[in-house]
């Protein structure tokens, strides 16, 4: 074995072939959105475990460092992608307040499908992520007035201390009010792109994240 093969930690792990389906473009809705909720639905009935589960990935200006972190989709709307978080203290947040633009991708192992989003990010209004805000257990809730998400503490007894204020704080409220740092960021895409295996792989582009009119074209894999 050469000493460039040695080095190596990991080389080439087997893969399999993919050949569920295929797909043209008269198997296409003619708007990405609810294309997505389709496919979405098909893998639910797949019985695919949380298929909400999605890559979020932000950059950072003007250094252009990249960063990807696990995240649940909670909402599809008739505009965009919807997902929550601390949105004060978080990397992300600090990604989207210099960089305004994201992107998701979500895997379906047993489907061999993939789904990628890239799109303009905007917040959701107060209003709006209060809706989802009050279907959160209430440990949930508490801990996001709690959490200072990707600050530096010195032990877990730090953060333990915060939830103790939160919860004194709202000891006799059943109705908790969604923190102001914290909340739904919703990406409306404008480009949406599902790759595959089989080679049967669409991109749905449009020239403005305001226009209704998609253009839906197949690209090379």
């Amino acid at each position: 074995m050469s000493a460039a093969a040695k080095e190596k930690l990991i080389f080439a792990p087997k893969d399999g072939q993919y050949a569920t389906s295929t797909l043209t473009s008269t198997d296409l809705s003619p708007s990405p959105l609810t294309q997505f909720h389709t496919w979405y639905t098909a893998a639910q009935s797949h019985a695919i475990h949380q298929p909400e589960t999605t890559t979020l990935s932000t950059a950072h200006l003007p250094s252009g460092r990249v960063s990807a972190r696990t995240v649940y989709l909670k909402e599809l709307d008739t505009r965009g992608f919807v997902v929550y978080s601390n949105w004060d203290t978080s990397r992300k947040a600090a990604d989207v307040a210099s960089n305004p633009r994201a992107a998701l991708t979500f895997h379906w192992r047993e489907m061999e499908r993939q789904v990628r989003v890239e799109g303009a990010t905007e917040r959701l209004t107060e209003e709006e992520s209060q809706v989802y805000f009050d279907t959160r257990i209430r440990g949930s809730r508490i801990g996001a007035w709690a959490s200072r998400q990707s600050v530096g503490i010195e032990g877990r007894d730090v953060l333990e201390g915060w939830v103790r204020e939160v919860e004194e704080r709202f000891k006799d409220q059943e109705k908790i009010p969604v923190p102001p740092f914290w909340g739904g960021l919703r990406i409306v895409p404008d480009y949406v792109d599902r790759p595959s295996r089989l080679h049967d792989r669409f991109a749905y582009t449009r020239d403005s994240i305001d226009s209704d009119a998609w253009k839906i074209q197949r690209l090379s894999p």
